[in-house]
């Protein structure tokens, strides 16, 4: 596979650092978590992926990260094969130190993204952000997305209007990935809520791609986070 164009990472990291919210979210999730932890910042529950370039210039200058190894949750050792399996190959997965010594300058995309992707539609439109489904029952901010900041909204497209322009790749990677999400939502007869990048709140159908826009208050919650 073709190297991808190099990128300073610094700058991407800059101009994507917003806070997702003007309250610290993993307080409002850790209290669920047996570990204590918040969920996104616990190994036993999402494993942060970071492009190769990420990792080139995470090295040299902070200790906070290492390559995942499969083993780092103690309670319930994952077996590696599938996640490394399904790790694009500009990327590789890492682990880190734990939220408490958290290096917040050198968090990895993912973690700045998480829990949303960009979405793209099947005309090839980046219009806002998605968010994963598997993390319903678990991400705080899921349950309250009003408390995104328009800051983090904005941050988050510009980085991968510019990511999608330098490396075309990515585009094709969360065109397939939002592709996937309808066709999970389609199984289970559901509607994709999207964060517009217009700053409203929409329900997509995942068949004809309808939007509705959705008021703020009527935004849905799941247990624990009624």
């Amino acid at each position: 596979m073709k190297p991808y164009i190099q990128i300073d990472i610094r700058s991407l990291y800059d101009s994507f650092d917003a806070p997702i919210a003007a309250l610290d979210c993993g307080q409002k999730c850790a209290p669920h978590n047996p570990s204590g932890k918040p969920f996104c910042c616990d190994i036993c529950h999402a494993v942060p992926a970071a492009y190769q370039q990420e990792w080139a210039y995470l090295l040299p200058n902070t200790d906070l990260w290492h390559v995942w190894r499969g083993d780092e949750c103690l309670e319930n050792p994952e077996d590696p094969t599938h996640l490394l399996a399904e790790t694009p190959d500009p990327m590789l997965l890492l682990a880190c130190q734990g939220p408490a010594i958290c290096q917040r300058p050198y968090r990895v995309l993912s973690c700045r993204q998480f829990p949303f992707f960009p979405y793209i539609t099947t005309s090839f439109r980046f219009i806002g952000l998605a968010y994963y489904p598997e993390f319903e029952q678990t991400c705080w901010v899921i349950s309250h997305l009003e408390v995104v900041s328009r800051a983090y909204r904005q941050e988050f497209v510009g980085t991968y209007n510019r990511l999608f322009e330098l490396w075309p790749e990515e585009f094709t990677s969360y065109l397939q990935q939002s592709e996937d999400l309808r066709a999970q939502y389609a199984a289970r007869k559901g509607r994709i809520l999207l964060l517009h990048r217009n700053g409203s709140f929409y329900w997509i159908s995942p068949a004809s791609e309808r939007m509705q826009r959705l008021s703020p208050d009527h935004l849905p919650r799941f247990a624990p986070y009624v």
